[in-house]
């Protein structure tokens, strides 16, 4: 009985490790390579792939020829080595991240390649330990096999769940990415050595010196990698948060907040009107020329992500009697913008609430309310499909005032942007008059063939701007022009789709992005 309650357990919690490995794996390789559909596919198909082979290999070691001590001792190697490859993992990711963001490949390809490195060995050698385990099971009770068989298949399972919560809604959050592989590296090393004494002092005591001297060898070379270093300032259940100073590049009290691996928002502390990001200070100098803003007309706004709330702190400090209202999902997004950015959430025109935004707006009143909607949710190529969609955009445009519009900041290529065409189509369903802007000088270099990606910015609203040129008024020199919709259109292709709730291929349109070599 004490028998078959271990090998439970041991299949309950490497199950478990298997899939927390998983989901970590999302947030490791996130301040590197960003999260989109392209990411999780990588990872899944990385982890089974190796839980297949794993099974396949686990199945071979198990035979019948192999006695009871011989498969437990094979057992407890398999474990030390899942232990030690997902301690390894920590230090690889520092080592191989580098070089290969700069190799040149595109974004799908150093994905594929960075999730093989780091997580195929942990989950092939978890693998090996169910089908060893159930054999083994099967052994203690040979005259009825059948029960035994389903009780480990079950065992897996509630094992596979258990990790795959316990990851998502603890451990990220209480210890962060780093900390969760350590501890399942640690559980791994105490199965394997359970498995070790069961078949005598000698084995245990090799097995166990192994795993210390292997485990202290890749620690001391992570440490010199610097891995157990998070790269995070806060890690959140959303993202990775990071705080730099810019001050040296703008050679003023200035810092910046990275979401995962994207650059997000550079704030000013004395000036919240100096706008360092092209397309935030567009919408302010857009929204100034449409609506004639100012402390005497200010304007009701609902801003799609808050970030570092560049924005809504210029013009919180511009307008007091405007109304702000921010959608950010992450409340530790908003906390590292009060603590590095000077954000002060209490400013009477800021109303902040820790939701999904299209959650949020869907539960306001459907009455024109808003003249400006900012859609500031999207981090680089990784796009929340629910954001784009006509369903989505039909919502902001009942809110919208009559001289209102929408803007949405969107990263596509340079040279045949599918993803904007897409949206600017999906708007023109529901809005009068679409708009797509560019900087002049991230124009000039895609057209140069020195850039390969630009930040657009698509305007809809009930009526046209009548503006086509966009010169500055304040703050940073810059120029944007306006392109014609048709000839996006034209470039992009005849199967832009428009973007509903039922079929919004975000990371399809943008795979050329995704999938073109770093220039």
């Amino acid at each position: 009985m004490l028998r078959q309650i271990f090998l439970g357990v041991t299949l309950l919690l490497g199950s478990a490790g298997g899939l927390v490995v998983e989901i970590v794996a999302g947030r490791l390789i996130a301040p590197y390579v960003g999260m989109s559909l392209y990411t999780w596919t990588a990872i899944i198909a990385v982890v089974l792939a190796g839980l297949s082979a794993g099974h396949w290999i686990g199945g071979r070691m198990a035979a019948a020829r192999v006695s009871d001590v011989g498969a437990m001792r094979r057992l407890a190697l398999a474990l030390a080595l899942a232990s030690v490859s997902s301690f390894a993992s920590l230090g690889l990711l520092r080592v191989l991240s580098g070089p290969l963001l700069g190799s040149g490949l595109g974004t799908v390809p150093v994905v594929i390649l960075l999730s093989t490195a780091l997580f195929l060995l942990p989950s092939l050698f978890v693998g090996i330990v169910a089908p060893i385990v159930t054999r083994l099971a099967v052994g203690l009770r040979p005259e009825d096999p059948g029960p035994v068989i389903g009780r480990m298949y079950a065992i897996g399972t509630l094992g596979s769940i258990a990790g795959t919560l316990a990851a998502g809604y603890l451990f990220i959050a209480w210890i962060g990415s780093t900390g969760t592989i350590v501890a399942v590296a640690t559980v791994y090393a105490v199965l394997a050595l359970s498995c070790a004494l069961q078949t005598g002092r000698g084995f245990a005591g090799r097995t166990g010196l192994g795993i210390v001297l292997l485990l202290g060898a890749i620690g001391a070379w992570t440490q010199a990698t610097g891995a157990f270093l998070s790269p995070c300032e806060r890690e959140s259940d959303y993202f990775c948060i990071r705080i730099d100073d810019f001050s040296a590049v703008s050679g003023r009290p200035s810092a910046l907040i990275a979401l995962d691996h994207l650059a997000h928002s550079i704030n000013d502390r004395d000036d919240p009107t100096l706008l360092f990001n092209p397309y935030i200070h567009f919408v302010d100098e857009y929204a100034r020329r449409r609506l004639a803003y100012g402390p005497g007309r200010p304007v009701g706004a609902f801003f799609v992500g808050g970030g570092g709330y560049t924005l809504p702190r210029a013009w919180a400090a511009e307008m007091p009697a405007a109304r702000l209202v921010v959608a950010e999902i992450d409340p530790a997004v908003t906390a590292a913008a009060r603590r590095h950015l000077w954000l002060d959430p209490d400013l009477p025109a800021l109303e902040i609430h820790h939701r999904d935004a299209r959650v949020l707006l869907q539960s306001l009143p459907a009455v024109p309310a808003f003249d400006v909607v900012f859609g500031d949710a999207f981090h680089d190529i990784s796009v929340p499909a629910h954001l784009v969609t006509r369903e989505f955009h039909r919502e902001i445009a009942r809110r919208l005032t009559d001289r209102g519009f929408y803007v949405a900041n969107a990263v596509d290529d340079g040279r045949r942007p599918r993803f904007v065409a897409a949206l600017a189509r999906t708007l023109a369903t529901d809005f009068a008059a679409v708009e797509v802007w560019a900087e002049v000088e991230a124009l000039s270099a895609a057209t140069a063939g020195t850039e390969t990606r630009i930040t657009y910015v698509v305007v809809a609203g009930h009526r046209d701007s009548g503006i086509d040129r966009l010169p500055a008024s304040r703050g940073i020199a810059r120029f944007w022009l306006r392109l014609p919709v048709d000839g996006v259109l034209r470039v992009a292709g005849d199967d832009v789709p428009v973007l509903t709730d039922d079929f919004a291929p975000v990371d399809r349109l943008m795979a050329t992005l995704l999938l073109a070599p770093e220039e």
